[in-house]
């Protein structure tokens, strides 16, 4: 063979050879067709994802064969790359599949080994079995007793890879029925927390009117002591209200459903404004100055749960900001992305570093958060993450310990209030 340099020549390619643009062309079409198929074609039982996959093994054992037989089936190491096949087949197909394969290769390879050496004389550059060494007899032998080594080798690699296939698929079922497992008793302990919370709500109200009443005075006069006593009753009970509220709030999100929820139109400076009169008294009672600039615009989000995520994140600031301190409260819109955030600023305890990655998580709370708040119940932070999972909003937190935290919404495809 005439080559065009020692590298392509070590691979047995010419200038005078056509093939590797052939098998290449091959390979592109084949591709190109296999993509149109499955994206654009009509699904069927000739046109699915195991046919296109079967059709892409025998194009591409067609190709592999040729480049063999051009570069040398029992002059170089290529037949090798028949393992690749074999190794993918066993780990799409099942054990039968992958074999047929196997058998496929097995079949390719020895016609290409019988059509070199008893059909066609090579002439090798380098080799394995040399034909410029051996006679013709002993050629042949040689070629015969590579092509049933190749082909017990094939056979080899398929047993030990389908084995090795097999026990991966076995741990995957156990993982995927572990999960399944897991799932249900999560589900389970939802439920049943969610029995006890609605059990223990009324009661809890029933206790709190009673200690409203006696410190009334509606139930006679009462001692110093007493009304202490009753005070700090009043305050556990409320925090244990905050809780089961908090609770049942968690579990309503986690029961969302995307497809049936209503996305309405919300005028942001309308939805901070509802927020900001309820939590005002919260942050009254701190002294706490609440600062808001908006700049307003539309979005379309699921209205009450909006109202939750604003109202809890402001909530927090207040909860965790000094006495006396500010929050920050603003909006930006950038038009041109048609997107805008709500950044929440507060100048507080701040959060650590090492617990940045867990605040979203369910009953988590940091050592720093409990010593500035014991009535902190480590949910109010998830019930953020759901509702803004439930409304396709983003959420980025930044914080410094002992500055303050910043939250910041960000909302997709918002609009100016006067398109509405």
């Amino acid at each position: 063979m005439l080559s065009s340099s020692d590298a392509l020549a070590q691979l047995g390619i010419s200038e005078q050879q056509k093939w590797p643009i052939a098998v290449i062309i091959v390979l592109v079409v084949a591709n190109i067709a296999y993509i149109f198929a499955l994206n654009h074609g009509k699904s069927s039982k000739y046109n699915s994802p195991s046919v296109n996959l079967w059709v892409q093994i025998i194009i591409d054992l067609f190709c592999l064969s040729v480049v063999v037989h051009y570069i040398g089936s029992t002059t170089t190491p290529i037949s090798f790359f028949y393992v690749l096949h074999i190794a993918l087949a066993c780990i799409f197909f099942s054990t039968r599949e992958s074999l047929y394969v196997t058998i496929l290769v097995c079949l390719m390879d020895t016609i290409v080994i019988v059509v070199d050496n008893f059909l066609i004389i090579q002439s090798p550059l380098s080799t394995l079995i040399s034909n410029h060494i051996l006679s013709e007899s002993s050629r042949r032998d040689g070629a015969i007793v590579w092509m049933f080594f190749l082909d017990a080798l094939f056979l080899i690699v398929w047993y030990v890879v389908s084995r090795l296939s097999l026990i991966v698929r076995a741990h995957e079922r156990h993982i995927v029925d572990a999960y399944k497992q897991i799932n249900q008793a999560q589900v389970e302990k939802d439920q049943y927390a969610l029995l006890i919370t609605h059990q223990l709500k009324s009661p809890l109200d029933a206790i709190r009117s009673k200690i409203n009443l006696i410190n009334e005075g509606y139930l006679g006069e009462t001692t110093p002591e007493v009304s202490k006593a009753l005070e700090q009753m009043d305050v556990r009970a409320k925090n244990m209200s905050g809780l089961i509220l908090d609770l049942l709030r968690l579990e309503r999100l986690k029961d969302t459903c995307l497809d049936t929820a209503i996305f309405e139109s919300v005028d942001i400076q309308t939805a901070l404004q509802k927020c900001l009169e309820k939590i005002t008294p919260v942050a009254n009672s701190k002294n706490v100055a609440l600062n808001l600039s908006i700049d307003n615009f539309t979005c379309k989000v699921i209205p009450d749960q909006l109202g939750i995520l604003l109202e809890n994140i402001i909530s927090n600031a207040i909860t965790y900001s000094h006495d006396s301190g500010s929050v920050e409260i603003t909006s930006t819109v950038n038009r041109p992305n048609q997107s805008a955030e709500i950044t929440i600023t507060d100048h507080g305890i701040g959060i650590d570093n090492k617990d940045l990655p867990n605040i979203f998580n369910e009953y988590f709370y940091s050592p720093r958060a409990a010593l500035h708040n014991k009535a902190t119940s480590g949910i109010g932070l998830s019930i953020v993450r759901i509702a803004a999972e439930n409304n396709k909003l983003k959420i980025k937190v930044t914080s410094e310990p002992g500055m303050g935290t910043t939250f910041t919404v960000i909302f997709s495809n918002v609009e100016s209030p006067d398109k509405y």
